[in-house]
């Protein structure tokens, strides 16, 4: 058992004539969306011009694909994976578009793949574990449209103009959300040519966005993949179909595709997320939706700033050691202005209310050493925050 670097290697040798296209096949093009194609791969408004992964190899710039210092290594073996490969060497890559906004919180980033056997594959650039994309898939949460999901529609309408046939559009992470939300909200002409929609590890949606597009008309064509221990694949979403793959590291460092696990020429499945993880994730989005447009817009932008003053980086490293985080969150809240801090405190507080309740209706069935294990875990939260 492997990654989707073993499954190159492995399966890399087969055409897509004779292997046919598959869920792991699209986690591979979604994770080769991350690669930094600027300056090699022509735009939206160098009409109709592509390149190979040949032009890339020999590109003055090549070393440029991997500035991404934290996934060098694994984005080379990719690049090298795919382009020694029968079954990607020979694709096409064009249609490349990477907008950063500060100012508005912003950055969208797309791809199009022609393939060897004429399957055409859109895809959107995710985010990583980085606060700023935490802050970015948090924002998803919105009832408006966040930029990025304008920008999508706007790129998939663009660029099936350029595709002959039916396509289909994916992603990981925020890029599996923007895959979806683009196919519900195109043109309805350009949405009977998808054929299918790769979500991988992409949040979700709140019930008025699903409403206002055609979500419904799509559905049957979402393939979603999560991670055993899914956070960010799981928020907003509860009533959709999905598998859950395997991963070899634990909790949020699961989100990393180079983690997930393949099992001959398929993702090893097993049967649901880990029963602790799903508890949080359910009890993530009742609280949510729960909240007012403005208790969500204060929460986002006031924590995000309190995140940034406990000196994290990364999600990975502030859930991983979250009890010291959260003292150092505690420390930050001093620098905010009282109001804004004790809505803070309040909003939080009523997160750990989900959560006790919930809890107890579930501990009816559970041990009683889970239930004080959660209780005094509890316990300590609320006292932190306790003024």
């Amino acid at each position: 058992m492997g990654t989707i670097l073993d499954y190159l290697k492995e399966y890399g040798g087969y055409t897509l004539e004779e292997k046919p296209f598959s869920d792991v096949d699209s986690l591979i093009l979604s994770q080769f969306a991350y690669l930094k194609f600027d300056g090699m791969v022509p735009g939206p408004e160098e009409a109709g011009q592509t390149v190979t992964l040949y032009d890339l190899v020999n590109h003055a710039s090549y070393d440029h694909l991997y500035a991404d210092e934290r996934y060098r290594e694994d984005n080379m073996a990719l690049f090298l994976g795919v382009y020694r490969s029968r079954r990607f060497g020979d694709m096409r890559i064009g249609n490349y578009v990477n907008r950063i906004e500060p100012e508005r919180e912003t950055q969208f980033s797309a791809v199009t793949y022609w393939l060897s056997d004429g399957t055409c594959y859109v895809a959107y650039r995710g985010t990583d574990e980085s606060i700023v994309g935490w802050k970015e898939d948090f924002n998803l949460a919105f009832s408006e449209p966040v930029p990025a999901q304008l920008m999508s529609v706007e790129y998939l309408e663009q660029a099936a103009q350029r595709i002959e046939g039916d396509f289909c559009v994916g992603g990981h992470s925020k890029g599996g959300n923007l895959a979806v939300y683009a196919a519900m909200n195109c043109r309805e002409e350009v949405r009977r040519r998808i054929g299918r929609i790769y979500d991988h590890d992409g949040p979700g949606f709140r019930p008025e966005v699903k409403r206002g597009g055609a979500y419904r008309e799509i559905e049957e064509r979402i393939h979603k993949t999560i991670p055993r221990s899914s956070l960010v694949g799981m928020l907003l979403y509860s009533d959709g179909v999905y598998q859950v793959v395997e991963s070899r590291t634990l909790g949020v460092a699961q989100h990393n595709p180079y983690t997930w696990l393949v099992d001959g020429d398929h993702f090893h499945i097993v049967d649901e997320i880990r029963a602790g993880r799903k508890f949080m994730d359910e009890a993530l989005n009742q609280w949510i939706l729960s909240l007012s447009q403005e208790q969500v817009h204060t929460f986002v932008d006031t924590f995000y700033q309190i995140v940034l003053a406990s000196e994290t980086d990364n999600l990975i490293d502030f859930t991983g050691n979250w009890f010291q985080s959260m003292h150092k969150i505690g420390v930050a809240l001093k620098e905010v202005d009282p109001e804004t801090g004790k809505a803070i405190i309040r909003i939080m507080k009523s997160l750990f209310d989900i959560m006790s309740a919930n809890a107890k209706e579930r501990f009816k069935v559970k041990t009683e050493l889970q239930k004080e294990r959660f209780d005094e875990g509890i316990s300590q939260l609320e006292l932190l925050f306790k003024k």
